[in-house]
């Protein structure tokens, strides 16, 4: 595939994500007060509510665990958000790509994807690991966009520091 192609077809992915986002839900019950809540099914929630500052897109995540230490499951996870479409796109792509895997799973997940969006374009996406995520690759040409892809995966990742 050439390079063109994948831009459109990674572009493809975008807008596919923006327009029918997965794993939104139209509101987040409040949890209990302490930072990490357990439900009555032994889950495990947290959530984390970010803003760009930059822009003003908002978002909340919120992930339930199962399990304990770096092989807990993701068993759970929904967001809310208002924003531009590449920050709509990328909650729903994370919901897609982290849902069902080990905490450890997704460390490796966040940390690739955040390097990709700091490689400036330098980097090429490992599509077997990053998943749907790969499509944000061309994101890290433009600085001003990266706050708004990486701001659900802040709120994931910062979800999940309250659960560990």
């Amino acid at each position: 595939m050439t390079s063109s192609a994948m831009q459109q077809l990674y572009q493809q992915i975008i807008l596919d994500h923006a327009k029918s986002a997965h794993g939104a839900v139209a509101e987040l019950s409040a949890l209990d007060a302490d930072a990490a809540s357990v439900a009555a099914d032994g889950l495990r929630q947290a959530q984390s509510h970010q803003v760009n500052t930059t822009c003003g897109d908002e978002i909340t995540v919120r992930v339930g665990l199962t399990g304990t230490g770096a092989e807990a499951r993701i068993d759970g996870f929904g967001w809310r958000g208002a924003g531009c479409s590449i920050s709509m796109a990328s909650a729903s792509v994370l919901s897609d790509t982290v849902r069902g895997t080990s905490v450890a799973e997704s460390d490796v997940m966040l940390d690739l994807f955040r390097e990709m969006l700091r490689s400036r374009g330098t980097i090429e996406p490992d599509e077997e690991v990053l998943g749907d995520a790969a499509a944000f690759a061309g994101v890290s040409k433009y600085p001003a966009r990266v706050k708004c892809a990486m701001l659900p995966w802040v709120a994931f990742e910062a979800a999940l520091l309250q659960l560990r």
